[in-house]
This record gives structure tokens, sequence and C-alpha cells, in this order.
């Protein structure tokens, strides 16, 4: 009685943690302004379906996408059993679901199948990360935490995969034994051969096995509360994400509301002037974003394969998409704990631009969208990019001297260079 009431404390107490995360990132993200991604919802099922489901766009890296679909369809699945778990947790019992019979023995023997490659997948990605020298794990962004976190993460599903496995080796072989309590239930094609590795003393079994069984829920919950604390809160956010995906064409630029309404009455003096007062031409801080934008930062999986594309971070420039999601991630943090602080947000003389991520960075961009086609979850760091620029640009007057030439000219001759109009077709003459 006494470890189930420990059982339902730690349940308990690990869901209610774990809500009230998620009510402050959900609180975060309605930061950020109104943005109508409503509309065509059975393209956006289908987008959702492909891309974090089917996670359609990792393929296009073959072995991390096999590693990594058999470390997500593992985790997952495997996760089924934790039903199983809170019952015999809750109530005392144990393996509450054998009565299924051949069918629960086929979950145990898939159950260890999947579960034995996500530990093998988990150590190969954790020598991949750490050992090779693969271009995009490299970034001065991923140095100090990040990386740490990254390797966290790994190194807790192997425990929890390990813990699984070990578990259910001593489970088994105490059913072998026709120890009571311990009655015959599932089938176990991995932990089987481990079995060989424990001791015969039931006292000693038992004592394995309960303490892989709690080490195994225990490390769930906290994973569960880890969630929100990383870079892994995208297993839940992917697919919010890609169901919001941007559905338009990728080369398409959205003009300005109210830039748009001043140049039509402009052109036609007919019009009535546009109602109300802009706060502000493009993005200082976060909350110039679109809530898309912040689920975005909350939703990168820091995999790197936006950066690892871009032609700017190639050639050496400062630019990395990965660095300015993560950049507006740490910054939406930033203000909302000031939030939880003091009720409400107050200046604190800080700004995404300039203080997180720099000018060198945003004008490095060239626009050409290889990391939005790249990312497997549909991020669209470009939107942010191009949200700054508009700022330093409309509010600052603030812009490299080329980009400012390139204004002089669309200004003077109606286009970006620096020939007058009259002399465009003289190149046809030579």
């Amino acid at each position: 009685m006494i470890s189930q009431v420990i059982f339902f404390c730690l349940l308990f107490g690990a869901l209610a943690f774990f809500t009230i995360n998620a009510r402050r990132i959900y609180r975060n993200i309605r930061l950020g302004k109104s943005d109508d991604r409503s509309g065509d919802t059975k393209a956006r099922v289908k987008t959702m379906l492909l891309v974090a489901f089917g996670q359609k766009k990792m393929f296009k890296k073959p072995l991390p996408a096999v590693l990594h679909l058999f470390v997500y369809v593992g985790f997952c699945i495997i996760n089924i059993e934790m039903l199983e778990i809170v019952i015999d947790g809750l109530f005392g019992t144990h393996r509450a679901l054998s009565f299924m019979g051949s069918f629960y023995d086929f979950l145990i023997y898939a159950f260890e199948l999947l579960a034995f490659a996500v530990l093998v997948s988990c150590l190969i990605f954790f020598i991949r990360r750490n050992a090779l020298q693969i271009y995009r794990f490299k970034g001065r962004e991923l140095k100090g935490w990040p990386k740490s976190d990254a390797n966290l993460i790994l190194l807790t599903e192997i425990i929890l995969m390990a813990a699984f496995l070990i578990m259910n080796a001593a489970d088994y072989k105490l059913q072998t034994q026709g120890f009571s309590h311990y009655h015959l239930a599932g089938s176990f094609p991995i932990s089987s051969y481990l079995a060989g590795i424990l001791p015969d003393n039931s006292n000693s079994l038992i004592a394995i096995e309960r303490a892989a069984w709690w080490l195994h829920i225990i490390g769930v919950l906290a994973f569960l509360n880890y969630l929100p604390l990383s870079k892994h809160l995208h297993i839940i956010l992917a697919f919010p994400n890609t169901y919001f995906s941007n559905l338009k064409p990728k080369g398409k630029f959205e003009n300005m509301p109210a830039v748009t309404a001043e140049v039509q009455v402009m052109l036609d003096p007919s019009l009535p002037p546009p109602s109300g007062e802009v706060g502000r031409f493009g993005v200082k801080d976060i909350q110039d974003l679109t809530w898309k934008n912040l689920l975005d930062a909350y939703t990168c999986t820091e995999c790197g394969r936006c950066s690892a594309a871009c032609p700017a971070n190639i050639t050496g420039k400062l630019l990395s998409p990965r660095k300015i999601m993560m950049d507006t991630r740490d910054r939406l943090e930033e203000v909302g704990k000031q939030i939880d602080k003091n009720k409400a947000f107050e200046e604190d003389g800080k700004s995404l631009i300039d203080d997180y991520i720099k000018r060198e960075e945003i004008w490095a961009c060239t626009s050409c969208n290889a990391c939005v086609e790249q990312c497997p979850v549909n991020i669209n760091p470009l939107e942010i990019i191009m949200g700054l620029r508009q700022y330093a640009v409309m509010e600052e007057s603030q812009a490299p001297s080329s980009v400012n030439a390139m204004f002089n000219n669309l200004e003077n001759n109606g286009a970006p260079w620096k020939y007058a109009q009259a002399d465009r077709a003289n190149w046809t003459n030579s």
C-alpha cells in the first residue's frame, strides 16, 4: 500500500508540474501577434500526417532518418506500456493487461524489439554527435548547454530502454522459477538472453525487477517534465506546428498591410485614408512576431539541417538559421520569466535585434528559403529574418551601404541598377 501511495504522489505531481509548464509555454506563444492559419483543413491534416507523423522530410538523409524512425516509433509505442505500469502502480497488480493472452505476448515481443532498436539508435546518435566531425553538429550556438541537453536526452533514452529490458529479464526469470505474483505472461526475445547474467536468487531478482520498474517509471515522468525545458519539446509541438504550416508558395513574401494601404491611397486619392496607427514596422522584439513564429521557436529541434543547407553559413558568414530560432526562443523565455515575476512585461532595455540577433546575421541571408525547405518540421526562420530587416530599414533607416545604394537606384531609376531607364537596353547593341 505504501508503494501505491508513493506512486500516486509521483504520478499526480509529475502531471501537475507538466500542466503548469505547458500552460506557461502556451501563454508565451500567445504573446505573438495574430496570424490567421485557419482554412484548408484537408491540406493541413495531410501536411501534418506526411511531415510530422510520416517524417517525410527526414528522409532527405536516409541513415539518420531510419535511426530517428526507430527512436520515434519505438519510444511512442513502448510508452503504450505506460498504461499497464500506471495500472500496476495504482492498484498493486502485476502485468495487469496480461489477460489479453496471445495478443499481450505479441505486444511485449514487439516492445522488446523496438526497445532494443531505440537503444542501439541512441548509441549511434551519441557517437555521431560527439565523435564524428559532422558539420551541422559543430555550430557555435551548440556549445555549452545545447550540446549537453542533446546528450542528456540520448543518455536518458538509453537508460530508460536498458531499465525496461532489465526489468523484463528479471521478470522473465522469476516467471520461469514459478515465483508467486510473477505469473507467466509476455514473450521476451531480448531480455530472455539478458536473464542469463542475472543472479538466480529470487530475492535478488525481485530487488532488480522492482528497481528497474521504479527507474523506468520515474525516468519517464522526469523525461515528461524535462521536455518543456529542452529542445525535445518538438516531440509534442511538431504536430501543431506542421498543421499550421504556411501553405502558400515558399517564395511568396507578404506585404505589410499598413504599407499596402498607404500605397493604395497614394495611387488612388479617392480611397479613404487608413484608419488606426501602426504600432511598429517590422520586428524589434518577440511581441512583434506572430504566434506561429513563436511556436516555430519552441518547436525547433536544433538538428542543424537548416544551417547545413544555408549558403551564407556554408561560406563562413555569421548567419545560422538554427541560431535565429534558438535566440528567439531564449528571448521569449526571458520575457516569459519576467511576466511570471512582475505579472506583466516591463521594458528591460533589451530586444531580439542587437541583444540576441546581430545585424550582420540578418543581412547575410540571401532569402533563398533553403532553411525552410530543409526543416523537418516546417519551421520558417526566414520570416523572422525579414521582419528584423524591415524594422532596421523602416524604423531606423539602417541598412548596409549596398542595400542603400539599391534603394536609391529603385527610387531614381525604377530598378535596382544604377543605369537610367533609357540606357537599360544598351547591352543589346554590343
